[in-house]
């Protein structure tokens, strides 16, 4: 007789009342909080939601762009984002918030050590006009697919903007 599977239990996630969770909104009050996120489907889809202050409400972006690599849309988003930033709130400081550890990284090195050290990079901050964005940045990596309302909103508009 074959044995039978365990059903998978679908985890329901409730996401938190604010566009942080409550463990996270306290250090970053008072600041802009930008998320990014990509999506691939049909096109690639780039969303940006920004809070201009924790109890207000979002304001979102979506583009749809050509389709390439996973990493290279996250990027794409997350400059999409800053140049939201400047477009909607110019001088001011954000904070962006990416689920994707590459494209934080590679932005953090280039707030951090300065964008000669990545070519690319640096000719599309300067194509978007987000260099002087970036350097007032700071950039934070986010668990993906969680309890962040701010991330959760951005992974739906980016899904929307590529189908």
């Amino acid at each position: 007789m074959p044995r039978r599977r365990k059903k998978k239990v679908a985890r329901i996630l409730y996401p938190s009342i604010g566009p942080l969770p409550a463990r996270l909104a306290e250090q970053f009050a008072g600041r802009l909080l930008v998320f990014s996120d990509a999506s691939q489907r049909r096109h690639g889809g780039l969303a940006a939601v920004l809070f201009a202050d924790q109890a207000g409400e979002p304001l979102v972006s979506t583009r749809t762009v050509p389709l390439t690599g996973s990493n290279e849309l996250e990027l794409l988003a997350a400059l999409f984002a800053l140049a939201e930033v400047e477009r909607q709130f110019p001088g001011r400081e954000a904070s962006l918030f990416s689920d994707n550890q590459d494209a934080v990284t590679r932005l953090s090195r280039a707030a951090t050590i300065g964008l000669a050290q990545d070519p690319a990079l640096a000719a599309l901050c300067a194509e978007l006009g987000v260099t002087a964005t970036l350097a007032r940045a700071t950039i934070h990596w986010i668990r993906g697919h969680a309890t962040c309302r701010g991330n959760t909103l951005a992974d739906q508009h980016a899904a929307q903007a590529a189908a």
